[in-house]
């Protein structure tokens, strides 16, 4: 993977919830300080990682896909996070799913040789590149989906200008009525496939699809199994030879048992789950949705990794705090963060029970807090948040803290 002292990233005046007046100093030597949380060069707000729980998420996913015979692509675009993606790629991962052109050429960057492109793709140049790289490097896999007319024939001008004999692999997605991208029918599928196949003269690359839109498990297995009857229809359609079986790839983060249960172990596909939030997993929607709810392992086994600590600065009314932290710091798509811990200035910690964030300005939080809280401004406070990807995104350098609070590494994310 990636060689990290090469990215260059430094600690300086930009780098948001650090105070660093002075001259730049790289990330990696800011990290080797081992500076405390609560009385190093930090400043409010503050979005930190703990370290035992990425290490606990990682590992606990990593388990899972072994166990039940699946391949491993986990989301890229949720952390966007070169160190994270070595952590994930280290426990096992076959290679990383993205959603942009973009975010291909980044993990690229950072040494990923295994791509999947778990969008459709319909720029030219893109793929011609996809080509060159594929003719250059016999190790590069790069994949990515079509679901119309226009795609094929984005593909056939991408390879018309590209060189060697590996085109990029072509998924073609199957999606739901009124769901995002893909194709309605098995019809439609195979008719995409044959045209594919006429531009890159070898047999498609399999299918795709994404469950997290379906509302229960008897609609999502329907659909995990239309997915399978679609590789069986393409293979059955076209002889495959050394192309092996087609690759069937799926899943988000609320559904990866049943995706188990559908593919584990299958050997007529190629199952790639493309899970990602999983790495910071959250204290709101994931928690709830988390499918260790449903398993043996029990909602325990993902943690919470993402915590933002922020200043409580006015508490102007009973039972009202205001909190320096807004929608500039922290996700709030799916649900306003999860107050989990008061901390007074003298360094004593209590829960934050019973503390609620009612709405956010861009750099304000309005709290309701139970008046034997005692919350006053200076009181710092940590919340755990819903949806990892809207947070990381906000963050360019995060520390990762160990259980002792003292900074451990500080990890870049490239959006």
């Amino acid at each position: 993977m990636s060689d990290r002292s090469d990215t260059g990233e430094l600690v300086d005046w930009r780098t948001k919830g650090v105070w660093w007046p002075g001259e730049p100093v790289a990330a990696a030597d800011f990290a080797a300080r081992r500076d405390r949380l609560f009385d190093g060069p930090f400043t409010w707000p503050l979005l930190v990682l703990r370290e035992s729980a990425l290490a606990r998420n990682t590992a606990a996913l990593a388990d899972f896909t072994r166990r039940h015979g699946l391949l491993f692509a986990p989301h890229g675009k949720t952390s966007m996070a070169p160190a994270l993606l070595d952590r994930q790629l280290a426990a096992g991962a076959w290679g990383i799913t993205v959603a942009t052109a973009n975010q291909a050429l980044v993990v690229h960057r950072f040494g990923v040789r295994r791509i999947l492109l778990a969008n459709e793709l319909l720029e030219p140049g893109v793929i011609r590149w996809a080509a060159d790289e594929g003719a250059a490097d016999p190790d590069f896999e790069f994949l990515f989906y079509v679901d119309s007319p226009e795609g094929v024939a984005a593909l056939a001008e991408g390879l018309g200008g590209a060189g060697g004999d590996r085109p990029p692999g072509v998924l073609i997605e199957r999606g739901v009525p009124g769901g995002r991208t893909g194709a309605r029918t098995r019809e439609e599928v195979l008719e995409l496939a044959r045209a594919v196949e006429a531009v890159t003269g070898r047999p498609i690359a399999g299918v795709a699809g994404y469950e997290g839109p379906l509302s229960g498990a008897d609609g999502v297995r329907a659909f995990l199994r239309d997915l399978h009857a679609d590789a069986a229809a393409l293979a059955a359609a076209s002889p495959r030879g050394e192309a092996g079986p087609p690759v069937v790839t799926v899943g988000g983060s609320a559904w990866f048992d049943l995706v188990a249960e559908e593919f584990g172990g299958a050997r007529d596909v190629v199952p790639i789950l493309r899970s990602g939030a999983y790495i910071g997993h959250d204290d709101g929607l994931y928690r709830r949705v988390t499918p260790y709810n449903r398993l043996p392992e029990g909602g325990e086994a993902l943690t919470g990794a993402l915590e933002v600590w922020a200043r409580i600065v006015s508490a102007p009314e009973e039972g009202l705090a205001i909190a320096g932290m807004g929608r500039r710091d922290a996700g709030y798509d799916q649900d306003l963060p999860v107050a989990r811990v008061l901390r007074r200035p003298g360094g004593a910690t209590v829960p934050a029970e019973g503390v609620t964030v009612r709405r956010f300005d861009d750099q304000h939080a309005y709290l309701d807090v139970p008046p034997e809280l005692g919350v006053r401004p200076g009181d710092l406070m940590s919340f755990g948040i819903s949806h990892p990807c809207t947070t990381f995104d906000r963050w360019r350098s995060i520390p990762v803290v160990d259980d002792a609070d003292t900074v451990v590494d500080v990890v870049a994310t490239y959006f």
